[in-house]
């Protein structure tokens, strides 16, 4: 249960909160403080699938929650922040127990910032609402956000002073490439370069814009980096989805900048590093394998 486990991380924790405690931090600043701090650019994702949660969380009111919790717990000195996955609970009608885990993660481990992982994408009044969902219902630091309406419906996320907003650009799924290659005016360059374009250039007023690069297509990631300077990238695609660690460090790595620039997410495969009792244990060494070998990669 909560509490009941020991991981030899407090004395890490109890340093690394001081810089983080004024609530008047932007997004960015939360992340290059925990970089500093936790010393990883790793994230861990929060996929929880009923199905495959140790017994004993099965078919209790709270199992969600409290087994996020726990992996909560086990990995927080091992990450730079949270990504819970909006549909994995409002599938399972765990709403109650995602807000509740977000208020848990920020009364704990304010240095951590949350990032929602919603992928919203609507035109300017239902995305004012859905602004205040992931920023004033769940209290989320950041939101990933989908741009293909165009910038209307990414607007209403920035008026949300210091919040992330957090835009797909080059995903780490198969069928990304169906529309993330087309060749688009007035340069024909692919869409996805189109987009890292006007994130950086046009988008970012509030300078709390991120983009989502996927790990498993580390040249496209050298790209995006190559256009953006030092905007943070949100990588997912290590670990369960096969993006190689060295490869996806080189590409997204800011020179002269180690450890920075760049939010690596690992989720099912810490998630669920083991089903049995032993299931915090478990990811937590998981946790720390991969964020050891984030920190070798970068210091190559």
């Amino acid at each position: 249960m909560c509490g009941s486990l020991s991981y030899g991380y407090n004395s890490l924790t109890k340093i690394s909160l001081n810089p983080m405690n004024s609530s008047s931090n932007t997004f960015t600043q939360q992340l290059q403080s925990a970089w500093a701090s936790q010393g990883s650019m790793l994230c861990v994702g929060f996929d929880p699938d009923s199905k495959r949660l140790p017994l004993r969380f099965q078919g209790r009111p709270e199992g969600i929650y409290e087994f996020c919790r726990e992996i909560a717990d086990a990995t927080a000195d091992t990450v730079c922040a949270f990504k819970p996955q909006f549909a994995y609970f409002a599938s399972q009608r765990a709403e109650a127990q995602l807000e509740k885990l977000t208020r848990y993660l920020k009364d704990k481990y304010p240095h951590i910032p949350v990032i929602l992982d919603s992928k919203r994408g609507d035109i300017g009044s239902t995305a004012d609402h859905y602004a205040l969902e992931a920023f004033e219902r769940y209290g989320a630091d950041a939101v990933t956000v989908n741009p293909y309406m165009g910038f209307d419906t990414i607007e209403p996320y920035l008026k949300h002073a210091g919040k992330g907003v957090i835009v797909l650009c080059r995903t780490s799924n198969p069928g990304g490439s169906d529309l993330q290659f087309l060749n688009v005016a007035p340069n024909g360059e692919p869409l996805y370069l189109h987009i890292a374009k006007l994130a950086a250039q046009q988008w970012n007023s509030s300078g709390q814009v991120c983009l989502v690069v996927g790990a498993t297509f580390p040249e496209e990631i050298a790209k995006v980096r190559a256009i953006v300077g030092e905007m943070p990238l949100l990588i997912p695609g290590i670990g369960t989805q096969g993006g190689d660690v060295d490869s996806t460090v080189k590409a997204g790595s800011i020179l002269n900048k180690p450890n920075t620039g760049m939010v690596i997410n690992s989720s099912r495969a810490i998630l669920y590093a083991s089903s049995g009792d032993d299931f915090a244990e478990a990811a937590r060494k998981v946790a720390v394998t991969t964020r050891d070998a984030l920190r070798t990669a970068s210091n190559k």
